[in-house]
């Protein structure tokens, strides 16, 4: 079976004092986290898919604003132990468009337990380079990408 890559999009949420969120999600008893991401359902745009994320993810539907996007996709690959089991073994990795966006509300609006099956366990704000620390490392050098070009973004 030749697999292709899920279409995705990324969150990249930063506070006024410059700290990235991150989740811990539930599904992984190891200790990494993550930015909030998810894939494009059919007939969604990348943009709705993002909003779409971050209210299912983070618990936010106001409270934000988009301030960049990608410029380009990044992808990555899953490993093979696991690529029969994630997404029922349809697809090899996924490819995303990441938005940026900042964050402009009260932390108290920011509820992981907002749903029924939340993805997140716990979260954070942290310095924006250690989340190339904390991330599952398949994920990682997706993750230096995404940091490099924020950097470049005049906001």
């Amino acid at each position: 079976m030749k697999r292709g890559y899920r279409k995705g999009v990324g969150i990249f949420l930063f506070n006024s004092k410059g700290k990235l969120w991150v989740g811990k999600r539930i599904d992984n008893k190891n200790n990494y986290w993550q930015m909030p991401q998810g894939g494009v359902d059919e007939g969604e745009s990348e943009e709705e898919a993002m909003r779409r994320e971050m209210n299912e993810e983070v618990g936010l539907e106001t409270g934000y604003d988009v301030v960049g996007i990608s410029s380009d996709y990044y992808k990555y690959e899953l490993p093979s132990k696991i690529v029969n089991f994630v997404w029922n073994g349809r697809y090899k990795g996924q490819i995303q468009r990441w938005f940026y966006c900042k964050f402009n509300g009260s932390d108290s609006l920011i509820d992981v337990n907002k749903y029924i099956k939340p993805e997140f366990l716990k979260w954070k704000w942290i310095d924006p380079y250690d989340s190339t620390k904390l991330v599952v490392p398949f994920k990682k050098k997706l993750y230096e990408s995404v940091l490099s070009e924020f950097e470049k973004i005049n906001i």
